[in-house]
């Protein structure tokens, strides 16, 4: 591990902890070089499906992308980052439990904007509106329509 201020392979860990539902370390670094301090975080690496796009193409699967369409639309919303990113580690580990090489971005987004649902309605409105491609106002009352049955008692 390289520091990152000046690039020095020597360096000692300080401290180590588990994080994130035990599913990381992360190490508090010291270097040998210039004496600062910096963190990294090991994961497991886990094998995840290719995301068949609509248009047929095949990616790999970027957590980061679902991250910051997760973060856009709970933009201004009373949601933590903490919520956020445990969001995503669902969808992430969902992914890898299917135990498919591939799954559609459909079904990726799907389980999304349910977990989104579930977090913050108007989030959830804002990432329908992109992932379902709202036109009007009547794709939103659609939307909340089909909300509201599950609102009082679930």
């Amino acid at each position: 591990m390289r520091c990152p201020y000046c690039s020095d392979p020597t360096n000692r860990v300080i401290d180590s902890r588990l994080g994130r539902d035990g599913a990381e370390i992360r190490r508090r670094r010291e270097c040998h070089e210039c004496g600062r301090r910096f963190t990294t975080r090991e994961r497991v690496e886990e094998v995840l499906p290719k995301v068949v796009k609509r248009d047929e193409r095949r990616e790999e699967f970027w957590r980061e992308k679902i991250l910051l369409a997760v973060e856009k639309a709970c933009e201004k919303r009373p949601v933590s980052a903490d919520a956020i990113e445990k969001l995503v580690d669902r969808i992430e580990r969902h992914a890898a439990e299917i135990a498919e090489k591939e799954v559609t971005s459909r079904l990726i987004g799907e389980r999304v904007l349910d977990e989104l649902v579930e977090l913050d309605t108007l989030a959830a409105a804002r990432f329908a509106s992109v992932f379902h491609n709202f036109q009007n106002a009547e794709d939103y009352a659609r939307f909340f329509e089909k909300l509201a049955p599950r609102e009082p008692g679930e």
